[in-house]
């Protein structure tokens, strides 16, 4: 790994000749006018701001490097203006045209940031500048259209905005954001390139004096076509719970913290002073501004690893035009674009990559960095435990990439444990092991639902055959003895007779079943169709269980209130008959998905005619148990009929299992 110290920037040469050093070269006496950019009300003047953009001959793509030439001068007369007027100045003359951004607060607090004297409150302003104005921008989008482009060199693309603000106002902006072509100020921000100080602050000072400009504009079209903008809401984080895997983040911790950023190896220099804010910002309960500088280190730092463990050490710099940034996803992944294997994976082990994949990429979880860094996120209520959980990991990250003699201490070794424990919460597996759990603890409740006195009952109800019954009874012990022996070979339930499995003990036996490991990196397109199927059968299973609980608990309280018509207590006599015989069945619907989530890789194994078959199997009981959720509806009180649906996906699920033993 290289040393810190010999890496004075991540930006590449041209990459910071073009932020750090293209448009310096003015003469003091060519310095702008400040009122030739505005009018002596605060109004931008645009046109004059469009005659330094420039554009490529004959095809009239925008010349960014010419462009970025002619526009530093103006950008530096308007620091300049911002850094001469107060803030209650600034704040009386635009915090109306910062409205549109649902975000004033915030842009006014950056005007303040901009006289700050700490050397990192210029990019983490920046950040949160870039990431609001994108999400402010699609609201805007979606007056005139439908959907919102996700990335946002596509959004400032659109023609759609060009139609409300203008094209050369929107051309304006993507010499600033949105094309490695240009400036590119937010991702080399938020991907954790910009060392501090490194960002000019003028082009701090022109975005936000921008921002407050296009707010002008929006303003006339809002008036001129009688339209109204809506705001989309914020996105909230749900889950927290399942995000506690390290304690609480105490000034204990935060002093070790601190100890670790000073001699980890996984620190550039460079980049020291971002961690050491990223923990004043905690303890000043700013958990959002602590998340935004913290992740684009920790992203820095695991490309300082990637770079090193994979021998492309090229690779730490931010990439020209032509090559895509050294970023998470290919960080993560499972080879290189050469087709190599990918070092790093190896070097975290799977918990840790785990935890990065739960935390960053999947679907279903927080997805942090995407939601903070697109401006979906209400900065003043971000949540503490995200923070501090981040802290958390970044320390384990830290201590890994100690000094071979840096000794463990009580904190960190209880951090560690905490990682090496870690399972993937919100990979599809794992997201299918917390639904069996879920529908475990509904299931349950079926035990204790309450029953008519034998007293009360005036006639006997009973299902069309008792006969069904039994043989359903006989099907199912036949299934459980098939399918033994596809448990795991430490299973410690195997020691138990075969009919525990659905005995009084089969929420434990599921419990533990659920607790055996299942990898989840990497997983091949057939195990992850197989996993949608599960979780599907999962979810209907769960619905009828919740409807069965609604019903049987509604029906006894009108028996008892005797607000029941004859047909009617008929028919929840019915029901309570036939949920003494559904109870088992759907356990072992339970039982089968669990141990097909066990050996789901085996699907890897099948034939393309065997997985197809396969499939049609799990299909069939997906379509039982959506027939249930009908059939058990109040609206139908279909319970004869659910006594046939189910004796017939018996017959099947035995032949199928029967096959595989053979």
């Amino acid at each position: 790994m290289l040393a810190s110290e010999e890496i004075t920037s991540c930006l590449s040469p041209d990459v910071y000749s073009m932020v750090c050093k293209l448009g310096q070269e003015e003469e003091e006496d060519e310095r702008l006018d400040i009122y030739t950019l505005i009018t002596e009300d605060g109004k931008l003047l645009w046109v004059n701001f469009a005659n330094y953009v420039c554009y490529h001959s004959p095809d009239g793509t925008l010349d960014y490097i010419k462009s970025v030439r002619l526009l530093r001068p103006a950008c530096k007369m308007v620091h300049l203006h911002l850094m001469s007027i107060t803030a209650c100045f600034f704040k009386e003359k635009y915090e109306v045209w910062f409205e549109w951004t649902n975000n004033t607060q915030v842009f006014l607090e950056v005007f303040d940031l901009l006289r700050s004297k700490e050397v990192t409150t210029l990019s983490l302003a920046l950040m949160k500048l870039t990431s609001l104005l994108e999400r402010a921008l699609g609201d805007v989008h979606l007056l005139v259209s439908r959907e919102c482009p996700f990335l946002l060199r596509d959004l400032l693309a659109s023609q759609e905005l060009a139609k409300i603000f203008g094209q050369p106002v929107m051309d304006i902006f993507r010499v600033f954001l949105g094309s490695p072509k240009s400036l590119n100020l937010r991702n080399i921000l938020w991907h954790g390139f910009a060392a501090p100080q490194e960002i000019p602050p003028e082009y701090c000072s022109m975005l936000l004096f921008f921002s407050g400009g296009l707010g002008q504009l929006l303003s006339d079209y809002l008036e001129r076509t009688s339209s109204e903008l809506v705001h989309r809401p914020y996105y909230s984080f749900t889950c927290l719970e399942e995000l506690n895997i390290f304690p609480d983040v105490n000034d204990e911790i935060l002093s070790v913290a601190e100890e670790l950023i000073m001699k980890s190896k996984f620190v550039l220099k460079i980049m020291l002073p971002y961690w050491n804010a990223a923990l004043m910002a905690f303890k000043q309960h700013r958990y959002a501004d602590c998340v935004i500088l913290l992740l684009p280190q920790i992203e820095t730092g695991l490309r300082l690893v990637f770079t090193s463990l994979n021998n492309c050490q090229e690779r730490l710099l931010t990439a020209e035009s032509t090559t895509l940034y050294t970023t998470f996803d290919e960080m993560l992944a499972k080879q290189l674009n050469n087709g190599d294997l990918n070092q790093l994976p190896l070097k975290l082990g799977d918990p840790l990559l785990e935890f990065l994949w739960d935390f960053l990429n999947h679907q279903e979880g927080p997805r942090v960095r995407d939601h903070l860094s697109h401006g979906e996120v209400d900065l003043k209520v971000f949540p503490r435990c995200i923070a501090s959980q981040l802290i958390a990991f970044a320390m384990v990250l830290l201590h890994q990439f100690c000094a071979e003699d840096s000794q463990e201490n009580a904190v960190t070794g209880t951090l560690k444990k905490c990682a090496s424990c870690y399972r993937s919460r919100f990979h599809p597996i794992g997201r299918l092991r917390y639904q069996v759990l879920n529908c475990i603890e509904s299931l349950v409740k079926w035990d204790s639902l309450p029953v008519v006195p034998v007293d009360d009952i005036q006639s006997s109800v009973r299902l069309k055959d008792p006969a069904d019954i039994k043989e359903c009874s006989s099907l199912m012990d036949e299934i459980v003895s098939l399918t033994f022996s596809l448990m795991p070979v430490n299973f410690s339930w195997k020691r138990e007779p075969v009919g525990e499995l659905l005995g009084n003990k089969w929420p434990q036996i599921l419990a533990d079943l659920c607790s055996t490991h299942v990898p989840v990196l990497y997983c091949p397109r057939s195990v992850l169709e197989v996993v949608v199927v599960l979780r599907q059968i999962i979810t209907q299973c769960h619905l009828v269980s919740d409807q069965v609980i609604s019903t049987a608990e509604n029906r006894h309280v009108q028996w008892i209130n005797k607000a029941l018509r004859s047909r009617q207590r008929q028919n929840y006599l019915r029901m309570l008959t036939c949920i003494q015989h559904l109870s088992p069945v759907s356990r072992l619907i339970l039982l089968l998905v669990t141990m097909e989530m066990y050996n789901v890789y085996k699907v890897c194994e099948k034939s393309p005619s065997e997985c197809l078959q396969y499939l049609k199997f799990l299909k069939a009981i997906l379509q039982y148990v959506e027939n249930l959720v009908t059939y058990t509806s109040p609206e139908k009180n279909k319970w004869d009929e659910t006594m046939e649906l189910t004796k017939k996906i018996l017959l099947k699920i035995k032949l199928f299992y029967g096959k595989l033993t053979i």
